[in-house]
């Protein structure tokens, strides 16, 4: 009975083992993707008229909270 015992215990670790090492590696996966857009990255085909003009949008705003929120209205839609 104790040997019984024993080897659930090993398999519960082993799993248990797997688990982690399955949620770091997912994690780690996750942190390499590139952030959706980058400050260089052209966002229409008028963004170079603008950004020579100094009239490209501003990459982030502040939301009502005060909150830094990525601009992605402004940055996709453009100035109209």
């Amino acid at each position: 009975m104790r040997r019984s015992h024993e080897r659930t215990t090993t398999r519960t670790a082993l799993r248990l083992l797997a688990l982690v090492g399955a949620v770091v590696v997912g994690t780690g996966l996750g942190a390499c993707q590139k952030t959706p857009l980058r400050k260089d990255d052209q966002r229409s085909q008028f963004d170079r008229y603008d950004a020579t003009r100094n009239e490209r949008a501003p990459a982030y705003v502040q939301d009502a909270f005060g909150r830094r929120q990525p601009n992605l209205r402004g940055r996709l839609l453009g100035n109209d």
